[in-house]
């Protein structure tokens, strides 16, 4: 994100000090988590542009180096770019590896609304198939949701598994040593029954699950190994949560703009409180502060690596939930270890962009 203005102004300083036109040939298209938007630059010998070419597509230009210089081109709304990021990146990930169809989990939520969105601008709509996997604890406005979503996508495959059966089995199946399966363990089931069902549709058919969880939860491990961290591709890992409201608002908004021909995403995907729904009445609040809180300390932690002592010092939040959220963050890489490619459009993603060690606590010797 930016990289185009900084690309830009880096060109211009060095045309400037060259005293000669520089000309920057950018690739276009993306290679596993790596995205390039492409929009190659010609300048001339005092860094004054002489030519753009566009962005997320392939161009063959012709730059004459004697015309006149051109006004630089307003920027991209960060909402467009980064929409043309993620779609040039499932799109490119799939062609490169094979996969001519992908299936996801649909809660009704927003981001497996807007993974589901951005899959059908990808690959067209007969090639996504969306899951829809209630439990006993789904909200029935949940499910609605979902199911309005897939109408307005134009999904060809929807299929409609309640896991209540598998689960009441799962629970059956206990070992009696351990007692009743609760509280997260009971949780986890259910998340893993649905990553269960997922994967077998990709043994079955070959296509390519895709992740939906977003960036504010991987960092502070708000989801489920071999649950809904199952799959192939994580679309949003590196979208902030606060970043993916803005997404879906823009892309209402500009629907007919990037292909659609009415809204995609549900208003009550994006207005109601965020759940797992999990357990009776569950909110995201419950274990997590607001996420523009959590999204700032995050930004300071993962994209900027800040000290505790700044992110204390720049947060709005107590000292002792900096020390828990910034705890979390840490403690929670051997998730991120095991979580499917990244899409990166961030300056710092989880990935292999981001190598921390997992066991990293310094423990002194005894005696």
């Amino acid at each position: 994100q930016g990289k185009r203005a900084r690309q830009r102004e880096r060109l211009r300083r060095l045309a400037g000090s060259l005293g000669a036109p520089v000309l920057a040939v950018n690739q276009v298209g993306a290679n596993d988590e790596l995205v390039f938007e492409g929009a190659s630059i010609a300048c001339d010998h005092g860094g004054a542009l002489l030519h753009q070419a566009a962005s997320w597509v392939e161009e063959v230009s012709v730059v004459d180096l004697d015309r006149a210089p051109i006004a630089d081109p307003a920027p991209e709304a960060p909402e467009s770019a980064l929409f043309n990021a993620l779609v040039l990146g499932v799109r490119d990930y799939c062609r490169k590896t094979g996969h001519s169809e992908v299936a996801l989990g649909l809660s009704g939520g927003l981001d497996s609304s807007l993974v589901a969105t951005i899959a059908t601008a990808a690959l067209g709509p007969e090639c996504v198939t969306g899951y829809l996997m209630p439990s006993r604890y789904s909200s029935p406005g949940s499910l609605e949701d979902a199911r309005e979503l897939a109408g307005r996508l134009g999904l060809q495959r929807t299929i409609e598994l309640p896991i209540e059966s598998l689960h009441q089995a799962a629970r059956t199946a206990f070992p009696p040593e351990l007692g009743e399966p609760c509280g997260i363990t009971d949780e986890n089931l259910q998340a893993r029954l649905r990553g269960l069902m997922l994967m077998a549709h990709a043994n079955q058919t070959g296509a390519l699950v895709l992740t939906t969880g977003n960036k504010s939860e991987l960092a502070v491990g708000y989801c489920t190994l071999y649950g809904d961290m199952c799959g192939g591709l994580s679309v949003i890992g590196d979208v902030l949560k606060t970043e993916a409201f803005s997404l879906a608002r823009w892309l209402n908004r500009e629907h007919a703009r990037v292909g659609f021909d009415t809204p995609p995403i549900p208003v009550s995907s994006i207005e109601k409180p965020p759940s797992a729904e999990l357990r009776p009445d569950q909110l995201d609040a419950d274990s997590l502060p607001s996420y523009e809180d959590l999204d700032l300390v995050v930004a300071l932690r993962v994209d900027q690596e800040a000290s505790r002592e700044r992110v204390h010092r720049e947060s709005r939040l107590p000292s002792a939930e900096v020390d828990r959220l910034v705890a979390l963050i840490d403690r929670q890489e051997y998730k991120r270890h095991q979580a499917p490619i990244v899409l990166k459009v961030s300056p710092r993603s989880f990935g292999r962009g981001r190598p921390m060690p997992i066991a990293s606590r310094w423990v002194p010797a005894s005696g």
